[in-house]
């Protein structure tokens, strides 16, 4: 028998559940809000631990570059203003040996007219421009002795000496100017960077900050793998080296002092015994703060390490890294010896000095203390190039 029900529209309930007309709705309305969370950012959008690591890697990078910067600024500065202060003492006793001399042409002048006829006009001699105008006005010069031309010709070198002087000191109260104003924003674009490095630390929960010095502790293990790994290179190499020096030796028919090896042996004990004395110095400052353009003897930067180093083995080295990196004898990696300086970067901002075994001394960052480490330690990309000083 045929049912006589009518049909229900689609949409209402039966039981409980919906028909799959508003099923179907439904999920495809929970996938849009689902699409639409995940295209929006959340109120809590963070960067993720391994950006904030870059981020504040490269805020240090950038506040060290502009540390050497402020350092080149500094040296720069201190020696314009020595220049200066000389020029400008110079410039003050030539200019009272010039007005000595005026008065005492003044004086030539006064006694010249004393046997003429007519009164000089002293004052307008003292006041004139140009002196020799007023002398050749005056005819005084065909008047006066030798001993008088002499003075005369005295003064007017005295002047122009003087006025040169004058022209020299004002160029270098600008250079001086223009030194200071390039010191004032390094330092405060170093200052911007490790505020905005700090800022961004900060904001790490304790948990972040675990995580992320789990980060770095990787780095360093794999840092020093590959340190162990050049060391195992470069022993390898001077074995090699020691045997072909010594097959070398055997097969000459001349002594051991006429093969031409004395003078680089030589050499190389010197440097040696200079790279001691620069490490023993560095060794003395492990543990002491990295600060910013400081040369010691409490704290240092980076360069400013290396170069207190170098001093201490009767070395002198420039000051900032970019001076320092051709103060010296450029060497490939592999033959990298005790003392050598290692630079870091293309734009060479760190520099470190090297103990062997792939690891080197060096004041690191802000926050840090001198130490030991892998010249690896910011990846084997970083290292520029390394010299040897002495």
């Amino acid at each position: 028998m045929a049912s006589h029900r009518k049909s229900r529209p689609a949409g209402t309930r039966v039981a409980g559940i919906r028909t799959p007309a508003l099923a179907t709705a439904a999920l495809t309305s929970v996938a849009l809000l689902s699409q639409t969370a995940n295209a929006s950012p959340s109120t809590d959008d963070k960067p993720s631990l391994e950006e904030v690591e870059k981020k504040v890697d490269d805020l240090y990078r950038q506040a060290e570059s502009a540390t050497e910067k402020y350092n080149a600024a500094k040296d720069k500065t201190t020696k314009q203003r020595k220049r200066v202060d000389t020029l400008l003492d110079d410039v003050a006793q030539r200019t009272q040996k010039l007005n000595e001399a005026r008065e005492e042409l003044g004086r030539n002048a006064a006694a010249q007219y004393r046997t003429g006829a007519a009164a000089p006009d002293t004052a307008t001699f003292l006041l004139a421009d140009n002196p020799q105008d007023y002398f050749d006005q005056t005819q005084l010069m065909d008047r006066m002795t030798g001993r008088q031309k002499e003075s005369v010709d005295d003064y007017f070198t005295q002047q122009s000496e003087t006025m040169e002087k004058r022209r020299e000191a004002t160029q270098s109260l600008e250079t001086l100017t223009d030194s200071q104003n390039d010191l004032k924003s390094a330092k405060a674009t170093v200052q911007q960077k490790l505020s905005d490095a700090r800022e961004l630390l900060s904001k790490l929960t304790a948990e972040e900050k675990a995580r992320l010095a789990a980060i770095e502790k990787r780095k360093q293990e794999e840092a020093a793998r590959k340190a162990a790994e050049l060391a195992r290179q470069q022993a390898e190499a001077e074995r090699q080296r020691q045997e072909e020096a010594a097959a070398q030796q055997q097969e000459s028919t001349q002594p051991p002092a006429d093969s031409g090896t004395s003078d680089s042996s030589s050499a190389d004990s010197s440097y040696a015994t200079k790279a001691e004395k620069a490490l023993a110095f560095a060794r003395s400052q492990i543990g002491k703060p990295y600060v910013w353009g400081a040369t010691g003897p409490d704290s240092y930067d980076c360069s400013g390490l290396t170069q207190a180093a170098w001093k201490a083995a009767g070395v002198d080295i420039p000051r900032v890294t970019y001076d320092q990196v051709n103060a010296g004898t450029t060497v490939p990696l592999s033959s990298a010896q005790p003392g050598d300086l290692v630079f870091f970067y293309d734009d060479v901002t760190h520099v470190g000095i090297y103990i062997g075994n792939g690891m080197m001394i060096h004041a690191p960052k802000p926050g840090t203390y001198v130490r030991e480490e892998s010249i690896y330690y910011d990846g084997e990309s970083s290292i520029h190039s390394v010299v040897r000083p002495a």
